[in-house]
């Protein structure tokens, strides 16, 4: 589940979808980066989970 899409071209030194993966960490979930080349943007994501912390159905 993709939780956060982030431009490719941020600013020099800055890594807001890192940011924003280790936040989700810390709440709990298990969030990652991952780039999707097709939309050249970074993804935070959570592999076989809902939003919300629990197991997909």
């Amino acid at each position: 589940m993709v939780l956060e899409s982030f431009p490719a071209g941020g600013p020099r030194g800055s890594w807001p979808a890192e940011e924003f993966a280790r936040d989700r960490r810390r709440e709990g979930q298990r969030a990652e980066v991952v780039m999707d080349l097709s939309s050249d943007a970074f993804l935070v994501i959570v592999r076989g989970q809902e939003a919300s912390g629990r197991p997909a159905a």
